[in-house]
């Protein structure tokens, strides 16, 4: 069994694959994440997705959203351990997916200090305006990223 895993076209396989995640998550997620609004990850942005279609369409179109996003997520997870950009790669596929306590989840990974300044800097060589996130009285990491800029102004 180990070589069928250890195999030449295998070992290439997955070579390809890689480049291929990694190359498509340095053009997907830049693309995305510039085009999301300011206020996308605060509790106050409202997230209606094909409320005034047709119930059929509807269902079809969340169906195929949280199917990308359940790629999405899982690219990101093997990004953790193959070139790519994993953390960004999970919360975009975050993003799509619909389930309980998902905005608190995207809180919790775009709240880390270094993805919150990676996405700001990025959108900001687009000319975009900063992410924002909704203050988290508990003075978690969202909180925290959130007043830092008004902090070092002072």
């Amino acid at each position: 069994m180990l070589e069928i895993l250890l195999s030449k076209e295998v070992l290439i396989g997955l070579s390809v694959f890689s480049v291929v995640c990694f190359v498509g998550s340095l053009i997907t997620i830049p693309f995305i994440l510039v085009r999301l609004p300011a206020n996308y990850f605060e509790e106050s942005y409202p997230r209606s997705w094909f409320r005034n279609h047709h119930p059929v369409l509807r269902v079809l179109a969340h169906l195929i959203k949280n199917m990308v996003g359940l790629v999405f997520v899982l690219a990101g997870i093997a990004m953790l351990v193959l070139p790519g950009q994993g953390i960004l790669t999970i919360l975009i596929g975050t993003s799509f997916l619909d389930f309980p306590g998902k905005r608190r989840l995207e809180a919790k990974l775009i709240g880390q200090p270094p993805v919150f300044r990676a996405i700001n800097s990025l959108r900001e060589k687009f000319e975009r305006p900063p992410l924002t996130l909704t203050p988290n009285p508990a003075g978690s990491l969202a909180s925290s990223v959130r007043r830092q800029p008004s902090a070092s102004a002072e």
